[in-house]
């Protein structure tokens, strides 16, 4: 599979921004899905997961202002993004993992918020 991020920017705190992960290739419903993202000088980490059953979880820092979904027709993978910090900034990557298939990341696409 072949994952596109898209919808990053620069953003005020307490902005919001939506993110997009898109897929390509086959079968796209036999993956989780998962963002992570990573700041400068710091590991690449977690921000949210959705199973292919529909399952989500978050990273901690980001429950309640995080919304991770799927919208299988369209193959795509959403993360609403509300009450953005300026911890926050970091380049943010979609993730496909399957036990089948393998795992997959996509090119990232750059966040930022500061005033």
């Amino acid at each position: 599979v072949q994952l596109q991020a898209s919808g990053g920017g620069l953003v005020q705190p307490g902005g919001s921004l939506r993110l997009s992960c898109a897929a390509s290739g086959s079968p796209f419903n036999e993956y989780d899905m998962a963002w992570y993202r990573q700041a400068p000088g710091k590991q690449r980490e977690l921000v949210a997961r959705i199973t292919k059953g529909f399952s989500t979880n978050y990273t901690d820092s980001v429950k309640g202002r995080f919304i991770i979904s799927r919208d299988n027709a369209k193959r795509t993978v959403p993360l609403q993004m509300n009450s953005l910090k300026p911890e926050d900034t970091a380049v943010y990557y979609c993730m496909a993992d399957s036990v089948w298939y393998g795992t997959y990341w996509g090119r990232g696409t750059l966040v930022t918020v500061s005033s």
